[in-house]
């Protein structure tokens, strides 16, 4: 496991332990909570339905479980959908070191550590799976011409196509608040 904690502040290896159990459970939640709902979408009406749903969904649902878990709850990448889920400074670092470890074939593991401002922080890679192509794929191959149509009127600036399975799509960012 890969653990980075701030020199000013004291996180015992308990802590980390908790805070990464935490995490995980929050970022399990989460990625249930959302493809359930999701795949719901996608069963009701394919991509046509799924994208607008997500596009006006996803955002209040994380919000909903950020509620629930009394944690921030965000879903980040180097390749944006949603604009409103811009990286931090220190996530895009996050970002580039799985991505650097991806392709030295190493494994990802979350990443727990305390800020200046002594807040802790969980982070997750995001691996994509095969059924998430439908919208994230490569275009004209797992992406069809409908599906991109919707996704570029719903999303002008969209980057989050041309993923294969396995791909580091991007990261759970879990800030929490106590």
């Amino acid at each position: 496991m890969v653990v980075l904690i701030s020199c000013n502040t004291s996180f015992s290896e308990k802590e980390k332990e908790a805070y990464t159990l935490k995490g995980k459970e929050i970022a399990a939640a989460s990625f249930l909570e959302l493809s359930t709902q999701l795949t719901e979408q996608m069963k009701a009406g394919g991509p046509a339905q799924a994208i607008p749903f997500c596009n006006e969904k996803a955002l209040p649902i994380t919000n909903q479980l950020s509620e629930k878990f009394d944690a921030t709850i965000k879903r980040t990448s180097n390749n944006l959908r949603n604009q409103e889920n811009v990286p931090s400074k220190r996530e895009l670092e996050i970002l580039d070191n799985f991505h650097k470890m991806k392709l030295e074939n190493k494994q990802l593991m979350p990443i727990v550590e305390v800020d200046a401002t002594n807040k802790k922080h969980f982070y997750a890679p995001i691996i994509m799976k095969a059924n998430c192509l439908v919208c994230h794929g490569t275009i004209n191959e797992a992406v069809n011409i409908k599906t991109d149509s919707i996704l570029k009127s719903l999303y002008p600036n969209d980057k989050a196509t041309g993923y294969a399975e396995g791909d580091l799509r991007g990261i759970w960012s879990i800030t929490f608040n106590k």
